[in-house]
């Protein structure tokens, strides 16, 4: 299965795609939107068809005393337009920490400051799905 991976900001959206075997998470790049949800789910929709994607891993920002804040309930908005615009399965995946590893992950590869605000979205939404993916191998096992 091909899974597409999501990182919901206010203005960007990264995004992360997995091999067709669902095991390996890879970036995909950055979208800019500045609150435009609806252009974005046009855009989204369209990389769905072209990457024949099966189902939607949509990162969901919890606080960190595990109660739902605006960023959340962004998601939960997003996840019931996704669905309601494509029909595939959307699954939320908790990101507490996502943009931090991420950032971490980028300083320690050495890239600079300059270049870790270009990609550091997509990266988060890697790891949001590779952690979506890694999940559901120990839960098959």
């Amino acid at each position: 299965m091909k899974y597409l991976g999501l990182d919901l900001g206010s203005r960007t959206l990264g995004m992360a795609v997995s091999d067709s075997t669902g095991m390996i998470a890879s970036n995909y790049g950055v979208v800019r939107h500045q609150e435009d949800y609806e252009l974005l789910l046009t855009k989204v929709k369209e990389i769905v068809e072209e990457l024949k994607i099966e189902a939607i891993v949509l990162g969901f920002p919890k606080n960190m005393n595990n109660t739902i804040g605006p960023k959340g309930e962004l998601s939960l908005w997003f996840k019931k337009r996704l669905e309601e615009s494509l029909s595939i399965p959307v699954y939320l995946q908790d990101e507490r920490l996502s943009t931090v590893s991420a950032t971490n992950a980028l300083i320690e590869g050495n890239v600079s400051r300059k270049n870790r605000k270009k990609v550091v979205d997509s990266v988060a939404a890697q790891i949001i799905l590779q952690t979506f993916l890694d999940g559901r191998k120990l839960d098959e096992k």
